[in-house]
């Protein structure tokens, strides 16, 4: 191949629009931690449908109504389509997991995804939005754990966020670090793969060194 042929083929590689997989990523991740605590809760498959759903569409839709913008998941199909598509990888691992893979455990990583995902989405968000450092962090947090406390509370449960010292934290801490990041001068869509790599590495450190906040 010649110079140039590479030159044009690189060209006509699309880029990955940062924000768009970080989304896809969570909606999967969440849709299936949804329908996992709907199928330990003994839901019917239209309760394990909506209960994927929520948990999936919430982080995005309270960060979207917060920053004043319709939100994506009522703008198109796709995103409702990746949801159900994660709903039913739920199923299928519920279905055929692995006996050295219990279903917990798939449910504390994909949360962990999830988690990660979204709190990047939320950063990323912010500062397009031009909102403060504090206002950054908060959509970093509130996108990365909103699906999941509605999923909670549909379930008569705590919400994790308010049980698990250390669920919410990697979220601000990596809404921090993209700040940090941006205001260092690297772009937002570069910062937004490590933000992501960042929470869900404190996540993992937080559940296997069982990590927690002091109490008062």
């Amino acid at each position: 191949m010649t110079p140039v042929a590479g030159v044009a083929f690189l060209d006509a590689v699309p880029s990955v629009d940062p924000f768009a997989l970080m989304n896809a990523v969570g909606l999967v991740a969440f849709a299936v931690v949804g329908s996992l605590k709907a199928m330990e809760a003994d839901l019917d498959v239209f309760g394990v449908a909506v209960l994927g759903v929520l948990t999936a569409l919430g982080g995005g839709v309270t960060r979207d109504v917060l920053v004043g913008r319709i939100p994506v998941a009522l703008q198109s199909t796709t995103d409702v389509g990746v949801v159900l598509f994660g709903v039913a990888l739920a199923v299928s691992l519920r279905r055929w997991r692995s006996r050295r893979l219990r279903d917990h455990t798939v449910l504390l990583l994909a949360d962990a995804v999830g988690l990660a995902a979204f709190a990047a989405t939320g950063a990323l968000v912010g500062v397009d939005a031009g909102l403060s450092t504090f206002g950054v962090v908060t959509l970093a947090a509130l996108t990365g754990v909103g699906g999941g406390s509605i999923s909670d509370v549909l379930l008569d449960r705590v919400p994790a966020v308010l049980r698990e010292d250390f669920y919410a934290t990697p979220a601000v801490v990596g809404g921090v670090a993209f700040w940090v990041a941006v205001r260092l001068g690297v772009a937002p869509g570069t910062a937004v793969l490590p933000c992501a790599a960042l929470v869900f590495a404190l996540r993992l450190l937080a559940l296997r060194y069982e990590w927690g906040l002091p109490t008062v």
